[in-house]
């Protein structure tokens, strides 16, 4: 289809061709531009619509209302062959699963690379949603308005530097532990304890883009697929229920479980720095925040970080390989965003009392 780009900055536009691939609008301006169909607004004006993507970006397109219908329709039916996909590799995991129970302990662990990277975006959203809603249970969302903008604003930034079928959602929780973890579909979730553990701006960017970069990369679903297996995933798909899918999928809640591999974490460090240098921020914060950890572990607040290094061995290497890759740039927050970020949580609610409640 025809539409017209304006940047928001100037009063020129120009023409393009947009299209919709897997939920997502496709067109080139600048580079190839992805906006998913469900974060974008859209605003009609007589015959025409305006399209634009995220609050803080003034780039929009425009393009003919008749169009912009066709397009829509074209995403809808594409949605439901999509669906009707989910539905049969469901069927399909459910019947392998009665007759190969030792193949899904065994066989799906080893396979999870492939099997995330053929996993179809839209079904791991919707793994994703069920998950979040789950762990989002124990770990309420801080109430900081400010805060959890500048936090969602910076992920946003990553998620187009990432060029990403995920929308990046990042906000900070309240949890008994140092940690930040990424759902599948592209949420990040920072715990209270760890934006206090984080010195500096550039400390809790570098973290926030490591996570950013695990969506990218697709090592969340393939954590999903190797640490939970079959049974929790069809659980997730469906929603939650009861028995031994439902108790692993709380206990997403202690650090999300979701172990990845050495290869995958060294992998996110270099690519969250890369992120970062993308979009013209500073990625010399992952180094001093690894150092923090390890003198952490080792000093008074022991326990709070002790899931986290387990979770990310081999800490000081990589902090000295992060150190080698960190290029200079702007800070990820103003000076007023990280005062609004580290007061964001300070509402005096206690994680601790709500999770005896619902255990």
């Amino acid at each position: 289809m025809q539409a017209r780009y304006h940047d928001g900055r100037t009063a020129q536009s120009r023409p393009t061709k947009v299209c919709v691939e897997d939920e997502t609008l496709v067109f080139s301006a600048d580079g190839e531009n992805r906006w998913p169909l469900d974060a974008v607004r859209v605003e009609t004006v007589d015959d025409r619509v305006r399209i634009a993507y995220g609050r803080d970006d003034p780039a929009r397109l425009t393009l003919a209302l008749a169009d912009w219908r066709d397009l829509t329709e074209h995403a809808i039916g594409h949605h439901r062959r999509v669906r009707q996909r989910e539905i049969r590799l469901v069927a399909a995991l459910a019947a392998s699963a009665a007759a190969f129970a030792g193949l899904v302990f065994v066989g799906i662990p080893a396979a999870s690379g492939p099997l995330a990277r053929h996993t179809p975006p839209s079904l791991e959203r919707k793994i994703g949603r069920n998950l979040e809603a789950q762990v989002s249970l124990p770990f309420r969302a801080c109430r900081g308005a400010a805060g959890q903008a500048a936090l969602k604003r910076l992920g946003q930034r990553l998620g187009q530097a990432a060029n990403t079928p995920f929308y990046i959602r990042v906000r900070a929780v309240h949890a008994p532990m140092v940690n930040a973890f990424a759902l599948p579909g592209g949420a990040i979730m920072v715990t209270d304890k760890l934006i206090d553990l984080a010195a500096t701006p550039d400390e809790l960017a570098a973290v926030i883009a490591h996570e950013s970069a695990h969506v990218q990369k697709r090592h969340v679903m393939q954590g999903v697929w190797r640490s939970f297996g079959f049974g929790v995933l069809l659980d997730a798909v469906v929603g939650g229920g009861s028995g031994a899918g439902q108790q692993a999928v709380l206990l997403m809640g202690s650090a999300t479980n979701l172990h990845y591999s050495r290869a995958a974490e060294a992998e996110a460090d270099s690519a969250g720095q890369d992120l970062l240098t993308a979009q013209g921020l500073s990625s010399q914060g992952m180094a001093p925040f690894f150092q923090r950890l390890v003198a952490t572990s080792e000093g008074k607040n022991a326990q709070a970080v002790k899931a986290l290094i387990s979770d990310h061995p081999d800490t000081l290497r990589r902090a000295q390989a992060s150190r080698a890759r960190a290029k200079s740039g702007a800070a990820a927050f103003t000076p007023a965003e990280w005062t609004a970020i580290q007061a964001s949580c300070k509402d005096g609610y206690d994680p601790l009392k709500r999770m005896r409640k619902l255990f």
